[in-house]
């Protein structure tokens, strides 16, 4: 099973839009899907059992104790919605079930200094230093035009982890998400603009290594 991770030690950081998201793009795609939700706000979670029956099906990857347990039978695609201050030994335990791993970051001052501990204890992990996972960087609710996205920008650009996209804020998401749907979902003419923006990261989640 292809495995994505979505990770970030601080809240809010736009995890769960993540998650919901790439699980309704890969089901879009004939792929059988499961998401998890490992966080105790259980935004994911929730979203799913809102979904429409008629929308493509996404499965419940369920956990245990913080943990995802056995994956829906057949699946081919699995989200992983990390909780917030993830890090040490339950960090370890979920990168040997990733595949790849995307961390979203918002052009505050609290999420790139909330990112730059998190960024060096992926580095220092076996997982990552042997290259058996994959790890980029999405900037989330990002204006081009601000001096806040510049910034992040240039901070981002120490690390050795490309910053594949940047997806802005937009009230559509949280139209979207509140029935169960997200943008992929929509008529594309409607959220075309939006959607160009995703397009990098699925490229790379599914480029072959």
């Amino acid at each position: 099973m292809h495995t994505i991770m979505l990770a970030n030690p601080k809240g809010g950081s736009g995890k769960s839009t993540l998650a919901i998201h790439l699980a309704s793009w890969f089901a879009q795609r004939d792929g059988i899907v499961c998401l998890g939700d490992l966080d105790r706000q259980q935004s994911s979670a929730q979203w799913l059992k809102r979904r429409p029956d008629a929308l493509p099906r996404i499965r419940h990857w369920p956990s245990e104790d913080g943990m995802p347990g056995s994956a829906p039978r057949e699946c081919n695609v699995g989200i992983l919605d990390t909780p917030a201050g993830l890090h040490g030994k339950p960090l370890r335990q979920l990168l040997r079930e990733a595949d790849r791993v995307v961390v979203p970051v918002a052009p505050s001052r609290f999420d790139l200094a909330a990112s730059r501990d998190f960024f060096d204890e992926l580095a220092e992990t076996k997982a990552v230093r042997k290259d058996k996972v994959s790890v980029a960087i999405v900037g989330m609710r990002v204006d081009p035009r601000t001096s806040a996205t510049q910034q992040m920008i240039e901070f981002l650009a120490q690390f050795d982890l490309p910053l594949v996209t940047c997806i802005r804020s937009a009230q559509r998401y949280v139209q979207a998400v509140e029935t169960g749907e997200t943008l992929f979902d929509l008529k594309a003419a409607a959220v075309q603009s939006d959607l160009k923006q995703w397009q990098a990261l699925l490229e790379w989640l599914v480029k072959r290594r």
